[in-house]
C-alpha cells in the first residue's frame, strides 16, 4: 500500500478554471478520512478507500451549484494524479503534489 497520507497542494481543471484546493488525507486500513479546502471553501471526504496506490472519495459541492464530486487519484510517491466527476458535466483532471 502506497503512503497516501499527508497535505496535498492539487488543482482540478474544471470549465470554472483551474480550481487550487489542498486535500488532507489520514489513512487507516483501507479507508481515509480528511478534507479539500480551496477558494470555494472546505468540504469533508465521504467514502475515503485506498486500493494498493489508489485513492477514491466522494466531496459534496456547493458552489457554483449542490452536487456530488466523484474522485479517484494515483499516488506515485510525492505526485497525485487522476480525476473528479462530476456526473453529468463530465469527469476533470486532477493533479498534485504532496507538501513537503
Amino acid at each position: 500500500m502506497a503512503n497516501v497520507d499527508g497535505a496535498w497542494d492539487c488543482v482540478i481543471k474544471s470549465p470554472l478554471g483551474d480550481q487550487k484546493a489542498v486535500l488532507t488525507v489520514n489513512s487507516s486500513g483501507g479507508s481515509f478520512t480528511g478534507t479539500m479546502t480551496g477558494a470555494m471553501g472546505s468540504m469533508d471526504i465521504e467514502d475515503g478507500k485506498i486500493d494498493g496506490d489508489t485513492i477514491s472519495w466522494k466531496m459534496n459541492i456547493k458552489v457554483p451549484m449542490p452536487m456530488t464530486l466523484d474522485c479517484t487519484a494515483k499516488v506515485d510517491g510525492d505526485s497525485i494524479t487522476g480525476s473528479a466527476g462530476a456526473g453529468a458535466f463530465g469527469s476533470f483532471p486532477l493533479t498534485g503534489s504532496r507538501q513537503a
